[in-house]
């Protein structure tokens, strides 16, 4: 009797142990593996959908999660809610969100496919659209009104908002108004498209619509940034997105003409086009993703997405005009993971996934299809993915 007692308390401790190794091992997994983030903007509650990414490129949703505040819409928006690039940034493990409809900056810790909110904080100004993140810093934009950029340190998963010695509109914060004299909300085609850091740490950069023009601040001692902007016109009107190629390079998607303009970032901070803008025939050329050694732009006139790519003496070349079709689809913000290319489609409430080929071209793989589309239900902007 008692060795069966026994023999069964073993079996007991055995099939205990097994299920918490497997549990532990789902945890494990799940922190594991790429995601895409997908911004929901929903006017009465932000939310972040979270997709969990195969080694193929293929999404399955894994979660949604409350950002805790409220999302936002540009005036007379044709689809693209918050007319802006990098609405949602994910850098080192941590996401970040913006709420334009409440005016705050969400922070979530990212593990895997699970999102820990950690902070909620004010931006210091109106309509907040785009951050960015590199090296300790974060720096918010804000569309509404004259529109601001403001300045955060972030260390240890919290965010501080830095102090510019009473130089700032707002006493707390970093702020730097790019007095634009917008109204709030802002208007979509005149709201400044997004803020970024160059590759060197040394400058902030916003794209302004509205006139046309390149900001550029120095960030000076303890991410302070500089009273005013160098400025420097844009090669072709409405000036949106950005990214960064060889030798710090400044690649803008114009959307006033349907293409890409190649800068070089000078010391002083003014940027000046390597070479003329390389048009694609297509329409509204507001957002620009780079992976691998190609950059796609997206279209949202046109709904297509172009391929462009750096010659080895900086030189702008377009390799497909059309390189993805969503007949109409809308397409707007774009996200890489892994050689994977996601595109939003804000008519339609779809993210498409795409497989970079060789030659620049996309290979369509999956589609995540049941999110908000505009305007019936308000329509998403921002994503994001975990590499």
């Amino acid at each position: 009797m008692l060795t069966r007692q026994l023999a069964f308390a073993g079996l007991l401790l055995v099939l205990n142990l097994t299920l918490s190794v497997g549990a532990s091992s789902a945890r494990s997994l799940a922190h594991r593996t790429p995601a895409v983030f997908v911004q929901t903007n929903k006017a009465l509650g932000n939310t972040i959908q979270v997709f969990a990414r195969a080694a193929d490129g293929t999404l399955n949703w894994a979660g949604e999660y409350e950002t805790g505040g409220l999302g936002g819409s540009t005036a007379e928006t044709p689809g693209d809610t918050l007319a802006s690039q990098g609405s949602l940034t994910y850098q080192d493990g941590f996401l970040f969100s913006v709420n334009a409809g409440s005016n705050t900056l969400t922070l979530f810790q990212v593990n895997g496919t699970e999102l820990d909110r950690l902070q909620i904080v004010p931006t210091g100004g109106l309509f907040p659209v785009s951050v960015a993140v590199r090296e300790g810093l974060v720096y918010v934009l804000n569309a509404g009104g004259d529109g601001t950029v403001q300045g955060y340190r972030f260390q240890h998963g919290h965010l501080t908002p830095i102090n510019n010695a009473g130089l700032a509109p707002c006493p707390d914060v970093s702020g730097r108004s790019l007095d634009l004299s917008n109204t709030n909300p802002p208007l979509y085609s005149s709201a400044p498209g997004q803020v970024g850091i160059s590759p060197n740490g040394r400058f902030v950069i916003v794209t302004t619509k509205s006139n046309d023009a390149l900001y550029t601040y120095r960030i000076r001692q303890g991410g302070r940034l500089a009273p005013g902007p160098v400025i420097s016109p844009s090669s072709v009107s409405s000036p949106v997105g950005f990214t960064f190629g060889r030798r710090g390079s400044v690649l803008v998607s114009e959307g006033g003409g349907g293409a890409v303009t190649r800068y070089r970032l000078h010391p002083d901070g003014s940027l000046t086009p390597t070479s003329p803008s390389v048009p694609n025939g297509q329409i509204a050329t507001c957002w620009i993703q780079k992976v691998g050694r190609y950059f796609f732009v997206s279209n949202a006139g046109s709904s297509t997405i172009s391929t462009y790519r750096e010659g080895p003496r900086g030189q702008l070349h377009l390799v497909y005009a059309i390189a993805a079709d969503t007949d109409g689809g809308g397409t707007i913000d774009l996200a890489a993971s892994g050689g994977y290319l996601y595109v939003q489609n804000a008519l339609i409430g779809t993210v498409d996934g795409y497989a970079v080929e060789k030659d620049g071209s996309l290979t369509l793989v999956t589609t995540i299809t049941g999110l908000p589309a505009f305007p019936d239900s308000g329509g998403m902007e921002g994503i994001a993915a975990s590499y």
